[in-house]
């Protein structure tokens, strides 16, 4: 194998070479920079033969460079799969008011939801040497989280788990919101409750179908199959689910809708069709933003706590970093239900619904 060729100092003698020591321990240069600049990402015995190789080639590290990667060490990626949707931006401003206050500077990106887009963008972390990614899962059918076991880049999960990857995890109690929700609109005197609901795969939908079904087992109403629709979190997808839903030969008197942009898209069809809200069909949106007042009449929603959910994912982080080997935590922060003019009556005096 031919030797790397030494760099030369002008006046000096030869410098070796990060390539030299990684030829030596016979790893890549990549390997030798993890272990030299106190990376997680390689076993024992590389770290041994990778400390051994520079020690007999009495390597120095490059003073520049390796103060650019302390420097980098101070980033955090967050990952995200919307950038339009206004909860996700909110989580993004809770993370930043962390990890600015502690130091670190955010490096975002926009997955679409897309396992392509986001295998560039941690590669690109990964490449920039960043502390630690804080990531809202796209989960599309072809995403591989394989890479995120490795533990070379610490990672917290908020909203929604990454399959296959146990990591810290942040999410609202879905469950409890959605059964909430329902269990209002049941005391209300609906039934024919609908469930516009995201894609089957994740997390965050079956968790709140689970507590769909719960508040009206608990009130003993019937929850026909038709009645539940699943959508894919886009103001389009909701627009099709709601045309579905007023396609049956018994349309819902009222429909729980799960999540701010699907709400939007139903909200159109509803008044195309000259539909009226809540005389007509009660309706009942998951994710409480400004714009939930202005609508007329004014968007019940169940809350979550996007800012909060961001905040205590930075903190995690900031936690795992601290702490690399400690157990891995998943924390649920609750929900409330702000109820107002779409489902047509006063709030129930109970501690988790508000009434503006």
């Amino acid at each position: 194998m031919k030797r790397p060729r030494r760099q030369r100092v002008s006046g000096g003698p030869a410098v070796v070479t990060i390539r030299e020591v990684a030829a030596r321990a016979g790893v890549s240069t990549a390997t030798v920079s993890r272990v030299l600049g106190g990376l997680n990402g390689a076993g024992r015995d590389v770290r041994a033969r990778v400390r051994a190789a520079a020690r007999a080639l009495a390597y120095e590290p490059n003073r520049l460079a390796r103060g650019l990667r302390a420097r980098h060490r101070k980033v955090v990626g967050v990952v995200i799969p919307d950038l339009q949707n206004p909860f996700f931006t909110g989580v993004v401003h809770g993370v930043e008011a962390v990890l600015c206050a502690a130091g670190y500077t955010l490096l975002l990106g926009n997955s679409d939801g897309l396992a392509e887009r986001e295998r560039v963008h941690f590669g690109v972390l990964r490449g920039e040497g960043a502390a630690g990614l804080i990531l809202i899962p796209g989960n599309a059918p072809d995403a591989d989280y394989a890479a995120l076991r490795s533990g070379e880049v610490p990672v917290v999960a908020v909203d929604r788990s990454p399959r296959g990857v146990a990591v810290d995890l942040v999410t609202a109690d879905h469950r409890a919101g959605a059964r909430g929700a329902v269990a209002h609109l049941v005391a209300l005197g609906h039934r024919g409750i609908a469930l516009i609901n995201g894609p089957r795969s994740f997390d965050v939908s079956r968790a709140r179908a689970a507590g769909y079904r719960e508040a009206l087992a608990a009130a003993g109403c019937w929850a026909g199959a038709d009645l539940v629709v699943h959508g894919d979190f886009t103001q389009a997808g909701g627009g099709v689910a709601m045309l579905r839903l007023l396609a049956l030969a018994r349309p819902p008197a009222a429909v729980l809708i799960a999540n701010n942009l699907m709400t939007l898209g139903a909200l159109r069809v509803i008044h195309e069709r000259g539909i009226r809200i809540p005389d007509e069909l009660a309706v009942v949106g998951f994710d409480d933003l400004p714009w939930a007042m202005s609508l007329r009449p004014s968007l019940t929603a169940v809350a979550q706590p996007a800012e909060d959910l961001g905040r205590t994912a930075a903190q995690l982080l900031l936690e795992r970093l601290a702490d690399p080997g400690r157990q891995v935590r998943r924390v649920t922060l609750p929900t409330r239900l702000m109820v107002r003019a779409s489902c047509g009556a006063p709030a129930p005096a109970h501690s988790n619904v508000h009434r503006p």
